[in-house]
């Protein structure tokens, strides 16, 4: 019994590491989140991480260069491939503090990410648990592991208060 109880003790351990290092790498994600909203870009943020480190960052900037494309995911994933050299990104997780769209879901199937964690859901948007399941799919060649709800309501807050903002000056 004490076996069992040590063999818990280090699951445990496991993932209160993982939680810890998803919030860590979400907090990265909230900081691109803020870079878009001082762009007056609605703020979404995204970083790609290989073995621990960052190796692609991202956050909206579709006003800033009239782009409907410029999505945080789809710039940290371009980011990650340019700077390890390809467009596999095969060990890598992605970060991101909305659930991704359908153009994003796609990107990251494409681009064989692994893992998918994500702060809010998008419930007009959202192609990950929302509105579709494009990055679980069994008729795609790539699946997705997906973490939901890391720093959830510090994402929520973030696009909350943009929106509220932006009302106001109306």
């Amino acid at each position: 019994m004490i076996f069992a109880d040590e063999q818990r003790s280090a699951s445990d351990r496991g993932m209160h590491k993982m939680h810890d290092t998803d919030r860590t790498h979400m907090e990265a994600a909230l900081d691109e989140a803020r870079r878009a909203y001082e762009l007056r870009e609605v703020p979404i943020g995204a970083v790609v991480v290989r073995m621990g480190e960052i190796v692609g960052r991202g956050h909206n900037r579709r006003e800033t260069w009239q782009d409907p494309t410029a999505h945080a995911e789809i710039l940290a994933i371009r980011d990650a491939c340019q700077r390890l050299g390809g467009w596999r990104l095969t060990e890598c997780t992605l970060y991101v503090t909305i659930e991704p769209c359908p153009m994003c879901a796609g990107a990251i199937v494409l681009a064989r990410i692994p893992r998918l964690v994500y702060g809010a859901r998008d419930p007009k948007a959202g192609a990950v648990d929302s509105l579709f399941d494009l990055v679980r799919r069994e008729e795609l060649n790539h699946r997705v592991e997906v973490t939901e709800g890391v720093m959830k309501e510090e994402c929520r807050a973030t696009i909350q208060e943009f929106f509220r903002e932006l009302r106001s000056q109306d």
